[in-house]
């Protein structure tokens, strides 16, 4: 009858001799005396319980089996009993924000415990109330992998969508012979360098070839990878508009741009993608015009200078100054060749460096207060797809990107399809002398 009982009763309504007939029923009845007579545990006690409660003393249970086993059935019996009955009164529940205030010193394996407790219960009250950005980190069904593979996507067709804007814009050029070049104070202070805009992208090229190392070994890879693809595609995206909306004339005689040359939709279609495949640079045999209000060089060169800078140790100051000297004479050689005037150059530099900057502010600040998520989420709505889910503020660390146990596996995978391979030809092989011994 007390059996019954004890099964019927709410496992938090138990009393001490229910414990202790409980133990006795599981194969514990060496531990009812230190239970039930010496800690006075009931039922509530009893789903309490936590590993380092059994492990430590005053109980010490020396045996680590009988812990696990201990553990094991506490487990079962709050899943069986869902911790609480639905028809039981408030005032039978568990309130775990208590337990936790009073057990705040315990040490993390309580806490885990305590956590995968609450996470069978339905009555429970979370004592950690999740912030509306954990939540949305929990609930993230969009991969990592995925949203890095967006950026990419998204940076190459801003880039595309750059390209063949600079088609277009040429057309609208104004007549060399009616508009001369606007006066411009550095350009006339600066003597013509037909071989600076080569230089130019010389420094560009340097500072690509540092940042794809720095991405190929830097721990986060995945997230630099999206940051410089998501900045360069919003910049060169703002770059289009104005281009577009304001036609400038050339500022150097120099340059040969004729409008109505790519007319048609077919002929701006070829020129963009001659534009994209040649990167928009002399160096590949690329010459644009129309591409002023915002110099796109300047653009490249500054981002490529500021991730490189944020994105490696602070003691590389070497390569920060190189990289800042290149920034800043890829500027000089820019103006050095007329190709831009002084207007584009300041202004693409001022709105790269503080979109940079905003950016990772913007990160930084939610890392230390996300309480105002669905803001962000409305106001920057690139941020938040790129960023949630994500480490937000970054170490910079290095690791070997390759793991031997790829090559190994790879090796072995070879190996075995050769061999399988082998067994198919020698089983065919024995097949075909064996139909011929047969007729």
């Amino acid at each position: 009858m007390k059996n019954h009982l004890a099964k019927q009763k709410p496992v938090h309504t138990w009393t001490i001799s229910d414990v202790g007939e409980w133990l006795c029923k599981n194969g514990f009845s060496q531990y009812k005396e230190l239970f039930c007579d010496k800690h006075k545990i009931d039922g509530l006690a009893l789903i309490t319980l936590t590993i380092e409660d059994l492990r430590q003393p005053p109980v010490q249970i020396p045996v680590l089996g009988d812990i696990k086993r201990i553990l094991a059935k506490i487990k079962t019996l709050r899943s069986e009993n869902s911790c609480f009955d639905s028809n039981a009164s408030p005032k039978g529940k568990l309130n775990l924000k208590k337990l936790s205030v009073s057990q705040s010193s315990s040490s993390c394996s309580d806490e885990d415990e305590i956590n995968s407790f609450s996470a069978d219960c339905t009555d429970y009250v979370n004592p950690r109330k999740m912030s509306p950005l954990e939540e949305d980190m929990k609930n993230a069904v969009v991969s990592v992998y995925f949203r890095t593979f967006v950026s990419f996507i998204y940076m190459l067709a801003v880039f595309l969508l750059a390209s063949f804007t600079l088609a277009v814009v040429h057309d609208r050029l104004p007549n060399t012979s009616d508009y001369p070049p606007l006066p411009d104070v550095f350009l006339e202070a600066i003597p013509f360098m037909p071989w600076a805009f080569y230089l130019c992208e010389v420094c560009g090229s340097i500072m690509l070839f540092f940042w794809c190392i720095i991405i190929i070994f830097h721990k986060h890879r995945l997230v630099v990878f999206r940051r410089s693809c998501a900045l360069a595609g919003t910049i060169f995206l703002f770059r289009c508009f104005t281009m577009y909306v304001t036609s400038l004339s050339v500022p150097g005689k120099h340059l040969d741009c004729s409008p109505t040359k790519y007319g048609t939709f077919y002929n701006r279609l070829i020129r963009a993608l001659e534009i994209f495949t040649g990167c928009g640079m002399a160096l590949q045999g690329v010459r644009t015009c129309g591409d002023y209000m915002f110099s796109g060089h300047t653009a490249t060169l500054t981002l490529l200078n500021f991730f490189v800078n944020e994105y490696t140790p602070r003691r590389w100051y070497y390569l920060h100054t190189f990289c800042w000297l290149l920034n800043i004479f890829g500027i000089f050689f820019i103006l050095a060749a007329h190709e831009h005037y002084s207007i584009d150059v300041l202004i693409s530099f001022y709105i790269t460096s503080r979109l940079f900057m905003y950016y990772h502010t913007l990160a930084s600040a939610v890392q230390i207060s996300p309480s105002d998520d669905r803001r962000r989420r409305f106001w920057f709505p690139l941020f938040w797809f790129f960023e949630y889910g994500g480490p937000l503020v970054i170490k910079n660390e290095f690791e070997w990107p390759f793991s031997f146990d790829i090559f190994i596996n790879l090796f072995t995978n070879i190996l075995t399809f050769r061999e399988i391979q082998n067994f198919r030809v020698l089983a065919h092989k024995n097949s075909q002398e064996k139909m011929f011994e047969e007729k």
